[in-house]
Parts: C-alpha cells; sequence; structure tokens
C-alpha cells in the first residue's frame, strides 16, 4: 500500500474543517491521524497552514524569561497579604500522565503559599493511586482524601473543598494545568483588591502534545452574558468563607457544576467584589472525546447549564425561561417575562423629506410589529419635498404623530425635542433609514428595559447585504469607539459566541435604542454638543456612569440602510465638525476611552471593523 502523506493529510483535513466546521469533523480526523501516528505532524502543520498568530502572541506576550521570575518570586516577599490558596482538585480516572502534568502544574507556582487539595473518586486505574501517593509524600502540601464511593465531580470536589484550609480556593481538574505564573496573580488581584470574593482569568485550551490554541480572552464581569454563556470558568479562585456559606457544589447540576458555583456565589456578593485577571491563567485539556475539544461531546453538561441559569433567576425573582440560543445553541438566550399591562413606549424618529425610507420604516413597525402600546413621533427637521408630505399625510393617525422643528440639523436636539413630546414609560430612539424584521422587536428590548438596574437596550441591525451593521459598540475601537463585530456575515457567531448572544456593552447604537424616560431625563437626554457623531455613545457612557448596564440583544434585528439620508461626511465642514466632536469625546472621557470593561486589553483596538482579533 503506497504511503500518504502527513502534509496531505493535513491540508485535506483542514479544507473539511474549512467546510463543514472544526466540530463536526475534528474527532473523526483526530482518531484516524492518532492510528496513523501523524497526529502531532498534522498539529504543527495545521497551525502553519492557519496562521492565526496565537504562538507568535504567546512568545510576545506570555513566556517568561528567568529574570522575570526571578522578579515574581521577590515581589512576594513584598506583597502585604499572602494568602494560602487551596487549589482543589477532583479526581477520576484521568490518563496518568496528564494527572501528573496537572500535579506538576502546581507545584511550580511561582507564589508558593499553596496546598493542593485532591479527592480521588473511586479511580479504578491503579496508577492514580500510586501518583497520588507518591506525590503526597514527596510535597506536605498535597493532601489527598480517597473516596470509598464513586459520587461525580461534584461529591468529588465537596470531598476535595472539605481539606482545604487556605482562605481562597482555586479549581482545577485532574487533566488541566496551570502556567507557573497563575497563583502569583491571583494573589497581586488580592493585594490590588482586598474585598474581592471571586477572581477569574483567561484561558486557552491545551492539547495532548503539550501545544495550546484556542484562548479566550474574556471581559470584566458581564452579567448577561454570564446568563447565556460560563464566562468566568477557568481559572475561578473563590473566597472560602462564601462556599461555606453557599454550601460548596450542587449535587445534580455535574457537567456543570463550577457554573452552577459561579452564578450562587454571586447572589452573596457585590459585582465589585469580582476581579478579572485579563491573562491567561489556565491550560484547558482538549483531548478526543472531552467537552474542551466538542462542548456538544455530551447532554448533560447543556442540561445542567440551562437549569443553573434558570434556578439562578428564579432565586433572584426574576420571571424568564431558560432556552438554547437559536443559533449557538451550546449557549443560552433567556427570554424575559413581557410586563403585563404593556407599558406605552415613544417610538421618536426624526427626518427630513427621504420619503421612500421613511415610508419604509413607519410601515415595517405598523405591519410587522406585534407589540400593541406604542405611538410614534416624527420629528420633521423641514422637509420640503411633496412626496414627504404626501406620505406624512398617509400617515397621520392617533398613532403616528408629527412635529416639526426646523432648527439646523442635530441629531441630538431632535431627539430631546421628541422625547419632551413623548406620552410612553419607555421611548425608542430610531432612525428614519430602519426596516423592522423580527415582529417581537420591542417585546425583546422592552423585556430587557423595564429592569430596574438596565438603562440602555440596543438591536441587531443588519446593512441590506446581509452584513452586520451594529452588535454593540466597543469603546477604543479606531481611537473613539467602533461596531463589534461590523461586516461579519449572517450566521456567523463571532467571537465565542458574541455576536449572537445578549451581553452588557458601554455602548449601544442611538439608531435603534429603548430607555426609560424617567432615565432618559434623569441623564439630561443626548448631550446637543454632539450634532451627529458619538451622541450615543457619550450617553451611554453617562448611562453607565450612573450606574446602569447597557445592553444589546441580537433578537431584536433590523435592516440598517445607514446614512442614507444624510449621507457621507466628505466636506470639508463636516470633516471639522466630526474632528471637533471626536475631540470632545477624548477631552470628556479621557482614559475611559483605552479600556472598555465590555472588551478585552488582549485584543486589538486600532481597527473600526469587527475587532476581537489578537493584539500585537
Amino acid at each position: 500500500m503506497k504511503s500518504r502523506s502527513p502534509k496531505k493529510f493535513a491540508r485535506l483535513a483542514w479544507r473539511l474543517i474549512q467546510q463543514y466546521g472544526p466540530q463536526t469533523v475534528w474527532d473523526k480526523t483526530w482518531l484516524i491521524l492518532r492510528r496513523e501516528g501523524l497526529h502531532g505532524i498534522f498539529q504543527r502543520i495545521l497551525v502553519g497552514i492557519k496562521g492565526d498568530g496565537y504562538g507568535d502572541w504567546i512568545n510576545r506576550n506570555d513566556t517568561l524569561t528567568d529574570v522575570q521570575k526571578s522578579n515574581m518570586s521577590l515581589l512576594v516577599e513584598s506583597f502585604e497579604v499572602k494568602p494560602l490558596i487551596s487549589v482543589v482538585m477532583p479526581v477520576f480516572n484521568p490518563p496518568p500522565q496528564f494527572l501528573e502534568e496537572a500535579i506538576q502544574s502546581v507545584k511550580r507556582q511561582i507564589y508558593p503559599h499553596w496546598e493542593l487539595c485532591i479527592a480521588d473518586d473511586c479511580s479504578t486505574d491503579p496508577a492514580i493511586r500510586q501518583i497520588l501517593e507518591s506525590q503526597q509524600q514527596e510535597d506536605s502540601r498535597i493532601h489527598v482524601a480517597y473516596r470509598k464511593e464513586n459520587g461525580h465531580i461534584s461529591q468529588a470536589s465537596n470531598t476535595a473543598l472539605a481539606l482545604a484550609s487556605g482562605e481562597y480556593v482555586a479549581l482545577l481538574d485532574h487533566d488541566d494545568t496551570l502556567p507557573e505564573h497563575a497563583l502569583f496573580w491571583v494573589v497581586e488581584a488580592i493585594n490590588q483588591h482586598p474585598n474581592v470574593k471571586l477572581i477569574y482569568s483567561d484561558e486557552d485550551k491545551i492539547d495532548e502534545t503539550g501545544d495550546r490554541f484556542d484562548p479566550y480572552f474574556k471581559c470584566d464581569l458581564n452579567y448577561e452574558l454570564l446568563l447565556a454563556q460560563n464566562m468566568i470558568s477557568h481559572l475561578g479562585v473563590y473566597d472560602r468563607s462564601v462556599l461555606s456559606e453557599i454550601g460548596g457544589f450542587r449535587i445534580g447540576f455535574e457537567g456543570s457544576q463550577d457554573y452552577d458555583l459561579a452564578l450562587r456565589v454571586l447572589e452573596h456578593i457585590k459585582p465589585s467584589q469580582v476581579v478579572h485577571i485579563p491573562r491567561v491563567l489556565y491550560h484547558w485539556r482538549a483531548i478526543v472525546g472531552s467537552v474542551a475539544r466538542s462542548p456538544d461531546q455530551k447532554d448533560y453538561p447543556l442540561h445542567a447549564m440551562r437549569k443553573a441559569v434558570s434556578e439562578h433567576l428564579q432565586r433572584c425573582g426574576v420571571d424568564a425561561e431558560v432556552l438554547p440560543a437559536p443559533e449557538a445553541p451550546n449557549y443560552n438566550r433567556v427570554r424575559f417575562a413581557r410586563p403585563d399591562p404593556l407599558p406605552m413606549v415613544s417610538i421618536i424618529i426624526p427626518t427630513r423629506d427621504q420619503a421612500g425610507l421613511l415610508g419604509k420604516c413607519i410601515d415595517s413597525i405598523i405591519a410587522h410589529s406585534t407589540y400593541s402600546n406604542y405611538e410614534i413621533i416624527i420629528i420633521d427637521n423641514g422637509s420640503i419635498e411633496p412626496a414627504t408630505h404626501a406620505l406624512f399625510g398617509r400617515l397621520s393617525s392617533d398613532r403616528v404623530r408629527f412635529e416639526r422643528d426646523d432648527s439646523p440639523f442635530n441629531f441630538s436636539k431632535l431627539n430631546n425635542h421628541g422625547v419632551r413630546l413623548a406620552r410612553g414609560e419607555l421611548v425608542c430612539l430610531l432612525n428614519n433609514d430602519i426596516e423592522i424584521i423580527t415582529p417581537d422587536w420591542l417585546e425583546e428590548m422592552v423585556s430587557f428595559a423595564v429592569q430596574p438596574e438596565i438603562g440602555c437596550v440596543g438591536a441587531r441591525l443588519w446593512y441590506p447585504n446581509g452584513r452586520l451593521q451594529h452588535g454593540g459598540v466597543i469603546i477604543g475601537i479606531g481611537g473613539v469607539a467602533g461596531h463589534a463585530h461590523m461586516h461579519l456575515p449572517r450566521g456567523k457567531p463571532g467571537y465565542r459566541g458574541r455576536a449572537v448572544l445578549h451581553q452588557t456593552f458601554s455602548a449601544v447604537t442611538a439608531a435603534c435604542l429603548v430607555i426609560r424616560r424617567e432615565t432618559f431625563n434623569q441623564l439630561g437626554g443626548l448631550d446637543e454638543a454632539f450634532p451627529i457623531q458619538f451622541n450615543d455613545v457619550d450617553f451611554c457612557l453617562r448611562v453607565r456612569e450612573a450606574g446602569y448596564r447597557n445592553v444589546w440583544t441580537p433578537y431584536a434585528e433590523m435592516i440598517h440602510h445607514e446614512s442614507a439620508s444624510r449621507g457621507d461626511d466628505l466636506s470639508p465642514e463636516q470633516v471639522q465638525r466630526s474632528s471637533r466632536e471626536i475631540e470632545l469625546m477624548k477631552s470628556r472621557w479621557g482614559a475611559m476611552l483605552n479600556y472598555d470593561p465590555a472588551y478585552s486589553p488582549n485584543l486589538m483596538a486600532d481597527t473600526r471593523d469587527v475587532g476581537f482579533s489578537l493584539s500585537h
């Protein structure tokens, strides 16, 4: 039989991955390559073909020199607080070499004040007990409990937790590893934030050969995203007293026991007591058949995940159902109950002529919207065309009102004028070039907006060509702000599903924005010093500064024929005006434009398109 080139295997597999998606073909391809003894070669060739750059990023940003390690050891001595960190590890029949690697990764920690608390859940492989006994004899900081019956991961984790005596507990699976600086940065965070109760870090995956891939660069605590996915996950470190208070891990949530734990902890602490460390401090072992390799390998974690979120919401007194996210079924969609009775929403639409656009906008609202209690207020900014006045005549009704405003165009001023006329408990700022797609768009946005801790609610907007126009606003992109996942094709989930999941953003676009009228007035409305650009970003930042969360939902969708009514900013006057608004944003918000808590400092901030690519 003629031998096959390893490179041909790799190229064939990569073409299949591109065509069908990695989760569909990865495991079978991997098994074939292992059988042929080619999996290591394939891994290296695949990275070369893909050119994803993560290896280069690791070399630049995440590889410690001997000098850095020495300096970290010296800094440990300067820490005011040197807590004992209890690393909790449930064990059941892992591949022995991976168990050894997991234990060694703890023993190599630069921060020395740790204990490793292991609970063996009746492993049937005799090599496991030999490893544990040997490691316990070698290092007095390693404690092992041998369970008498198999209880699965929650019970085993509680057994390991019972061995812990440290002020903080770090969770480690039996085949994963910690980089040697992991606990150093955890303790550094504790010293910087003495009242911290929950710490989490970025993470990546590690394969059978030790190669790292698939990093998850996370944002700071993002409650609406957390309801959709376990964004805390690894490395998770908890105040042990809080874990004692809530009773540790719960039986019946196996596969998502860490998720359930994090949600219950959050119910007992303040958001300010949660700290995200934007460093990769955990390597999640991804082998064939593991959840790390393919999240849909096993169904029971998904059921446990939704049960954990559902029960969390019930305990918080929130009426909602938890469903698979339609475009990413391994994640969640939380559908909040609509208020009863439905509050009135005043839809404010500034316009000037462009009868075709405005007519399509209003007709789509009336024809498609299933929400019954709304009014439309059209602020006419000096329309002169006969077709526009004819349209006004056709549209005029008890539900659609018109107000003339002949002042020079100022988007902020026109919207503020409309809100002053509003009768609704909520207001919806809407561009005249919007076309409604989803009939329950207002139900979806209102269900978020009526929650007392939420300020602005934004929608998912598409260009007419089917590419994403607005998926939330990232502060700092392009110098001031830019749209997340801009131009992403429909059907693509984006970075870690963030193009298809509800989440908190620092800002959303006022092309379609819903907010309680009381909150809008509390903040003084849109700042009229921003006549065209950044008025919505400035407003959202003020809303955030006042203590509210701004939320983006992908389940309210519409087409945005962007700027069709006003054209591009190309004239010298418009360029000057744009420059003034940029400088005003920078002078007002300063350093806040350099860090967006809904983004990651490890991701690019110098592009207006998409974002979510590795930083240099």
